[in-house]
């Protein structure tokens, strides 16, 4: 509410409590900062506005007037709010964005879908594509942002929110290496492994794993789609390599377990949430994109 309103803010607290004191814990001021603005209104009109009772406050006749004025005004100032919100975009409008599949589960939606409770008349379309085309869509202004994996390639694009994903081992609850902090992946030579393929990001770098660890591996299933990897390993017919943010979703629901790869060699994929660098975003686009780097860093891994 703004500042102008302060006496009429008061006024309609203490009129729907009858009680000062009520009205001071409710909006969380002193008692007597709401007995100045009450006092200097009456003395400004010359008739009280309460009557002082033993049981609390009353209104006067005046009161009721100005309780019946300060409603209609109340309404009036939200539908001006609404209206200015309107021409500056910040209601209506449509936005384009462009994530990896990882993200069509968990943070991503539950965001989009409480911001579509406070702004209805936005608009969002969302692709679904790899983390390469997901740039190429950012870069070519297909989309307003994209949010994938490894962005630094592309030299005209703005990180405007990051998050570091390890790679590590996926696993049914009770296996052995979900018990484990961390592990190797040479750890993976015993185990019935389940790895991706491309164009998933973590493709490479299970590749650059496979190289330095040296280790005959018992591969059962490859797939180029995180949740065929991740159904697989719910069947319980072996192990798969994914990203935390690929499982995030199954590991909080208790489905699948994560344990991180503490191999050297290895450094954390960069999930990135980014802007064409020669492009000023809408009002619309600035908003969604503002509530989602929010929380940007729950995406990261918490150990």
């Amino acid at each position: 509410m703004p500042a102008f309103s302060r006496f009429l803010r008061y006024f309609m607290v203490v009129g729907r409590t009858g009680s000062i004191r009520k009205a001071a814990d409710e909006l969380h001021v002193s008692a007597s900062a709401i007995d100045r603005q009450i006092l200097n209104a009456e003395a400004e009109i010359g008739m009280p506005l309460f009557e002082r009772l033993p049981s609390g406050l009353r209104l006067t006749a005046a009161g009721e007037i100005m309780m019946a004025a300060g409603g209609n005004w109340q309404k009036s100032l939200a539908d001006a709010r609404a209206r200015i919100e309107d021409l500056r975009g910040l209601k209506r409008g449509h936005v384009e964005i462009a994530v990896i599949h990882a993200l069509t589960k968990g943070y991503i939606p539950q965001v989009l879908c409480a911001l579509h409770r406070r702004y209805p008349g936005i608009t969002v379309a969302l692709r679904i594509l790899d983390s390469a085309a997901m740039r190429d869509a950012v870069a070519d202004g297909d989309v307003d942002f994209g949010i994938g994996f490894e962005p630094q390639s592309i030299r005209d694009l703005t990180v405007r929110a990051f998050a570091e994903v390890p790679l590590g081992f996926i696993s049914l609850p009770g296996h052995p290496i979900s018990q484990l902090p961390r592990a190797r992946f040479s750890m993976a030579a015993d185990l019935p492994i389940i790895l991706p393929a491309r164009p998933l990001a973590v493709h490479d770098q299970v590749a650059v794993l496979q190289g330095a660890a040296q280790v005959p591996l018992n591969r059962i299933f490859t797939s180029d789609n995180i949740q065929m990897i991740a159904s697989l390993v719910q069947e319980g017919v072996g192990v798969g390599v994914l990203s935390w943010v690929d499982v995030a979703s199954e590991v909080r629901a208790g489905t699948l377990c994560f344990t991180p790869l503490a191999d050297p060699i290895l450094k954390p994929l960069v999930l990135a949430m980014t802007t064409a660098t020669s492009r000023t975003l809408s009002y619309a686009a600035d908003l969604v994109l503002g509530e989602i780097q929010q929380g940007f860093a729950a995406l990261a891994y918490q150990e």
